[in-house]
């Protein structure tokens, strides 16, 4: 389906419309687009774009690995194929060679950057590590997103956009419109659960307050206390989505199909749990 605009594909993905069957186009481009889009299909990609997305910001995107060798290279192809964006990756010393496909990519790409860490020391570092980095060198926009192609590539346009009204956009699996594929039901009951404890301790109107597909406006981020940040693993979105929100400002969230990661073995465990459980409640007194 071509629609002219991001708003309105936001609209139809709220109303149903899988956001993988959207192709935006406007009308002296619609033939070729099409062609593109199915090219993208076809190759078991997304709907590939005429051209990555502009949204006139100076933006990054934020890339924590370990373990990802099998991932690495084809995310950095798409992310680059559907938003204009540096990318950096955070390795943690992944024992499977992923940091030196990381500097190859960066050899051959002046827009993405590596960062080298010593050992498994956890997304929410990484991502703060990330968010430093892309206050230090002048970005508008920061994104989250895995490396693991559970997040659509083809949604980041949507998510940037989302940040015109909105200081932190999130791709939100629980409004009209989003949905997770490929969970059973225990890991769904899981997720639904630790959401609904978070939003209710909190007092957060967000729906999907662990999700890890975002788009943080910078200059907002850099008004928050970072150095006081406590999580390290995915408690880190729960407690970044409730500084946002003690900081006043305006958080949107755009519906996202979730998939479950199509290789590799998922980062969660025992301890990224608990650290959720225990670190909800003590926010309340923490962040002021």
């Amino acid at each position: 389906m071509i629609v002219p605009d991001y708003q309105r594909a936001d609209a139809l993905v709220r109303s149903g419309v899988d956001s993988s069957c959207l192709v935006i186009a406007q009308p002296s481009e619609q033939e070729t687009a099409l062609e593109r889009a199915r090219l993208g299909v076809d190759g078991q990609r997304g709907p590939l774009p005429l051209r990555p997305h502009d949204s006139g910001f100076r933006c990054l995107l934020v890339l924590p690995t370990y373990d990802e060798r099998e991932n690495l290279e084809a995310i950095q192809s798409d992310i680059s194929a559907y938003l204009d964006t540096d990318i950096l990756i955070v390795d943690d010393g992944s024992p499977d060679g992923t940091g030196e496909i990381a500097d190859r990519l960066a050899a051959d790409n002046l827009r993405v950057h590596v960062i080298h860490r010593a050992g498994k020391q956890g997304l929410g570092t990484a991502y703060l590590r990330g968010f430093d980095f892309a206050i230090e060198h002048g970005y508008e926009r920061v994104f989250e997103m895995d490396a693991d192609f559970s997040h659509p590539p083809w949604d980041l346009p949507r998510l940037v956009e989302a940040t015109r009204d909105a200081e932190l956009a999130i791709g939100s699996r629980y409004v009209a419109g989003g949905s997770t594929i490929g969970w059973d039901l225990r890991r769904r009951l899981l997720s639904r659960g630790a959401n609904f404890y978070a939003r209710t301790i909190l007092g957060l109107r967000v729906r999907d307050v662990t999700a890890g597909f975002r788009c943080y406006d910078v200059a907002a981020l850099s008004q928050l206390d970072l150095q006081g940040v406590g999580a390290e693993g995915y408690a880190f979105q729960i407690e970044m989505a409730y500084r946002m929100a003690k900081a006043g400002f305006e958080i949107a969230e755009i519906p996202i199909h979730f998939t479950d990661r199509r290789v590799g073995m998922s980062k969660m465990d025992g301890k990224v749990a608990r650290e959720a459980i225990l670190l909800v409640p003590a926010l309340r007194w923490r962040v002021r």
